[in-house]
């Protein structure tokens, strides 16, 4: 293969790319978002600078990917927390765990996506609707939610503004040598949005030491309302917003 087709793949291996090209559209994505009030002093360590915090509140989210394009289907679990980056309110992704290797390999290398290899699901069981976390055979986390028991109040407009948020990564690319080749803050903003049902209710978040998936580290003081979400939406290329090695 020539030098100039080398260039227009999208990912590794040469033979079979591991993601295409994007953007990235998603259909029926379904969310629980359970946010909580935690430690300010937790938020404040684990926010890289120059980041800042915007409260003491932070969400644990399951999603289940049925239809993304590109990456198949596949559920995650991310870690979030709200923040401001001169001044914009963002949304920086702590940590996520994937059980499918394309999205992971793809948020890794493009988007700088906290990404490790797990096992979420998010299911509706009964009357609840049900997230569990089991990484490295452990039941890391568990969060639950009252299935569909009220319409969201919020317009549609605050719908769309909520996600489209600026989503925040930190993004670490070694090179050959070891030392960071890519040390950024990477910006992105989903695109394309439709909302096809939001339902509030209330939530249970439970978290288990785990020293390689730690989510408890931000732990739960008290819990807020859960939000529960189904929506298509398309995943861009982002930007960078800050350099570390500038």
């Amino acid at each position: 293969m020539n030098p100039d087709l080398i260039r227009q793949l999208p990912s590794m291996p040469l033979q079979s790319p591991t993601f295409p090209r994007g953007p990235y559209r998603f259909r029926n994505r379904q969310y629980m978002a359970l946010p909580y009030r935690s430690s300010m002093d937790a938020i404040i360590e684990a926010l890289p600078e120059p980041l800042e915090p915007d409260g003491d509140i932070v969400a644990v989210q399951w999603l289940d990917l049925p239809d993304g394009e590109g990456f198949g289907s596949y559920a995650a679990v991310a870690q979030v927390i709200p923040c401001l980056f001169k001044g914009e309110p963002c949304n920086y992704v702590h940590q996520m765990i994937v059980n499918n290797a394309p999205p992971l390999a793809a948020g890794r290398e493009i988007w700088g996506y906290p990404m490790k290899f797990g096992d979420p699901s998010l299911q509706v069981k009964a009357d609840t609707l049900n997230g569990e976390l089991y990484y490295a055979g452990q039941l890391v986390a568990l969060g639950t939610m009252t299935y569909k028991h009220m319409v969201s109040y919020q317009t549609h407009d605050d719908l769309i503004q909520a996600l489209t948020r600026t989503q925040v990564t930190l993004k670490i690319i070694p090179g050959i040598d070891g030392r960071a080749e890519i040390a950024q803050l990477v910006g992105v903003n989903f695109q394309d949005v439709v909302v096809h049902g939001a339902w509030l209710g209330s939530g249970r978040l439970e978290m288990h030491a785990s020293v390689n998936c730690p989510l408890s580290d931000l732990p739960v003081l008290s819990m807020r309302q859960a939000s529960h979400l189904v929506t298509d939406m398309t995943l861009p290329y982002g930007r960078v917003l800050h350099d570390y090695l500038k």
